[in-house]
């Protein structure tokens, strides 16, 4: 049984990463979790901020999250009806990445899948929305960011975005190995260099390594120049090479942390169509947690 999460304001949006996320997983045995936070509105006057306002307009917030869940929930039902599936709904008054963070831990959630709205405003995806603040917060499991008007396509080419300048293990590897051998998808590891040039000795090894724990699944090294910037230069690689999601490994300096921090001029162009997957950086203390798990990796 594998455990996922989605978080939902009951959007199109977040109803196209439901949508994603149930064909993904349509032969595997899921729970998904259905999440919704809230806060209530504060109220524009000052002279109605009573205790007795302020529990209204809780309660008003409370329940138009509980029934939002529940059309959610009907919704599925209506238009999927997998037995293979599981759902549970959580309602809760905080912070989506507060609650995101507890959930994790809680159910031993092995996914986040949650919706962005792409291509027509990218600063939503890489500048302070709640998908990037998850994505810098969520330390145990991977996050999965579907763009708005995106369908589910079986992703047979990954491309895997490093520069080979840190060492991975395999705890970190382990979630895209395993997508890629549920999907039977061929790795594209994708370098991009600002200036084309021999690999220093460390990133040799680390190349080295990271062949090592891809085993058997085909795979296949690209070094391509920078154009203009390294968002830029990932999209048209997607592009020309048909990818069908994007992965990358969240650690300092790495390229998911470029394209947060490149200047919006430059990151504007990063129109990118494809689902973006980002691994955390779990090193080596997340040994223990990862054998507890390995008899739940996917499965067709």
């Amino acid at each position: 049984m594998k455990h996922v999460l989605i978080p939902t304001d009951f959007s199109e949006c977040a109803w196209n990463a439901v949508k994603y996320a149930l064909t993904m997983f349509r032969n595997q045995e899921c729970t998904f979790y259905l999440l919704n936070t809230y806060t209530p509105a504060i109220s524009s006057s000052r002279f109605m901020a009573t205790s007795l306002e302020e529990g209204r307009m809780s309660n008003s917030a409370e329940e138009y999250s509980k029934m939002g869940l529940a059309k959610v929930l009907e919704r599925i039902r209506n238009e999927y009806g997998n037995k293979k599936h599981q759902f549970k709904t959580i309602s809760s008054f905080s912070l989506l990445v507060d609650e995101i963070v507890e959930t994790v831990a809680l159910y031993k959630i092995e996914m986040v899948i949650m919706g962005t709205k792409g291509a027509s405003s990218i600063e939503d995806v890489f500048m302070g929305s709640n998908t990037v603040g998850v994505i810098k917060t969520i330390k145990d499991c991977p996050v999965l960011a579907i763009p708005y008007n995106h369908d589910f396509k079986r992703p047979s080419e990954i491309a895997f975005a490093t520069d080979f300048t840190r060492f991975y293990t395999k705890s970190e590897l382990r979630p895209l190995i395993e997508l890629a051998n549920f999907f039977e998808a061929t790795i594209r590891v994708v370098h991009v260099q600002y200036e084309i040039k021999n690999l220093t000795e460390l990133q040799q090894f680390n190349l080295e390594m990271l062949r090592k724990y891809l085993g058997d699944v085909e795979h296949y090294i690209h070094t391509i120049s920078e154009l203009n910037s390294v968002s830029k230069t990932l999209e048209v690689f997607s592009r020309e090479m048909g990818i069908h999601l994007l992965a990358m490994l969240n650690y300092q300096h790495s390229y998911m942390e470029q394209l947060t921090r490149e200047p919006i001029v430059k990151r504007v162009a990063f129109h990118t169509q494809i689902p973006l997957f980002v691994i955390p950086e779990l090193g080596m203390t997340s040994n223990a947690r990862v054998k507890n798990h390995d008899e739940m990796s996917l499965s067709k």
